[in-house]
């Protein structure tokens, strides 16, 4: 298979238009069965439900061109499970497990050409999303949805590397007490976007975010969990909560820590006080797999991480090196975890 002619390793991270995309349609109660289809543009009602009442959720996940020339994609199980949640908490029809599968199948296979080689750097970025499409005035769920799924190239998240950044601790919340934030809903990451665009302008990378209730232990950032290591460099320690999202990625480096590194692995509630006791520390998601931190600062205070600004620390460097070896084929994945395509 000929792949597109561009330039693998100049590539963004941006939308670039693919050839083809799965759509699905539920309506009087079912699903239809879903085809691929060459139109990327979406027709819906101007009172569709998500344009009225924000009701929309979505995943994000990666196909990758592995050492051994095949094409595969990431624990995709557990992107169709945090989707099912999604649904759960906006009311909208669960997507059957068999048929996200599918659809990130057809989707690949079918875009196969634009699956960057290995060695570019480069992946296949997976966007599967469902919206409310019928007409909706009152506040009420739609009674109709729609499923779809895109793929479009993108380069690394971080050109030239990822430099440890500088993030500030917000007053702001991400999500509500006894709120959304355990789920995928678009609604979070629009609440987020002021704040993002405001620590921008004063020079930070990201938010950290505390616990809406009492605003005293760490949670996430606007669009990653967080990871610390111990001072001794052989404990892992993640936030425990029951309003962060529960990311795949996080998940996947716990096991890594555990499994790989022979480390120890802590989930806890994390008071902000603990933040100066800590040799490492970085964010974890799908884009980036880890972004180191080197600075946090809290309300003028600068707590700066000993792992410095420069680089990695060795613990996440070890645990950023064995995932993405996992998943481009140069470690042996544990069962279940590589999907292949083709």
């Amino acid at each position: 298979m000929e792949k597109q002619n561009l330039d693998w390793g100049s590539l963004g991270f941006g939308y670039v238009k693919t050839d083809k995309r799965y759509v699905a349609n539920f309506k009087n109660g079912a699903w239809d069965n879903g085809a691929l289809i060459d139109d990327a543009t979406v027709t819906i009602s101007e009172c569709a439900g998500v344009l009225q009442y924000a009701q929309t959720c979505f995943e994000g996940l990666k196909a990758y061109t592995t050492e051994q020339g095949k094409i595969v994609t990431f624990r995709p199980d557990l992107n169709a499970e945090r989707l099912a949640t999604s649904c759960e908490g906006l009311e909208m029809p669960v997507l059957p497990k068999e048929m996200f599968l599918e659809a990130v199948k057809q989707v690949v296979k079918a875009n196969a050409s634009w699956v960057p080689p290995y060695g570019s750097g480069a992946t296949l970025y997976l966007r599967p999303y469902m919206f409310g499409s019928s007409s909706v005035i009152g506040v009420k769920p739609a009674e109709e949805y729609q499923f779809r799924l895109f793929g479009t190239p993108v380069g690394p998240y971080f050109k030239g590397g990822a430099k440890p950044i500088t993030v500030r601790i917000s007053d702001r919340d991400r999500a509500a007490p006894h709120g959304t934030g355990n789920i995928k809903a678009g609604l979070n990451y629009a609440m987020s976007l002021h704040n993002i665009q405001d620590a921008h302008k004063e020079g930070y990378a990201e938010n950290i975010y505390l616990d809406p209730e009492t605003h005293t232990y760490i949670e996430e950032t606007g669009g990653a969990n967080i990871l610390f290591v111990s001072k001794d460099g052989k404990k892992l320690i993640t936030p425990k909560s029951d309003s962060i999202l529960p990311s795949i990625t996080r998940r996947s480096l716990v096991d890594v820590a555990k499994n790989y590194l022979n480390m120890e692995v802590e989930e806890r509630r994390i008071n902000k006080n603990e933040l100066k006791d800590f040799s490492e520390c970085g964010l974890c998601g799908t884009a980036a797999v880890i972004s180191p931190i080197g600075k946090i600062v809290d309300h003028g205070t600068e707590i700066c991480i000993p792992s410095g600004m420069e680089k990695f620390g060795p613990v996440l460097q070890k645990l950023y090196d064995t995932l993405t070896g996992i998943q481009m084929g140069r470690i042996e994945a544990p069962e279940g975890w590589i999907m292949e395509i083709c």
